[in-house]
């Protein structure tokens, strides 16, 4: 698969015990950073394509759950990645998409990519 010049972001989400939301927020299993649920589009996929798709790599989540197509985007510089040869020279920032995702009750089970979740308020 060829790495589309597309970001998503996924933040889950549900209501807590206490009525008030929680964010998931995932632990590298590589390095010290902690971030929500990302990665690139690959072939063709739209940015909400990809959003499903890695979710369910990093997390599990299911795709038929309640997605919310956020208003925010970010630009990532074209640096960041690689291999980015197969993309136009013109190019100089990968856009990033966000999404939410209401997973409810799910059972978050990680991919090898993180070692440890939180969720926090």
């Amino acid at each position: 698969m060829v790495r589309a010049p597309i970001n998503a972001i996924v933040i889950p989400f549900r209501r807590g015990d206490d009525g008030m939301f929680e964010f998931a927020v995932f632990h590298r299993a590589d390095n010290t950073m902690w971030h929500f649920v990302s990665g690139g589009a690959e072939d063709d996929e739209t940015a909400f394509d990809a959003a499903r798709r890695e979710a369910m790599e990093e997390a599990a989540i299911p795709s038929n759950f309640e997605w919310i197509k956020l208003d925010s985007r970010a630009s990532i510089p074209r640096t960041a990645y690689s291999p980015t040869s197969h993309w136009p020279d013109d190019l100089l920032v990968v856009p990033e998409y966000a999404f939410a995702v209401n997973i409810i009750e799910h059972e978050i089970v990680l991919s090898d990519e993180h070692d440890k979740f939180k969720w926090l308020n």
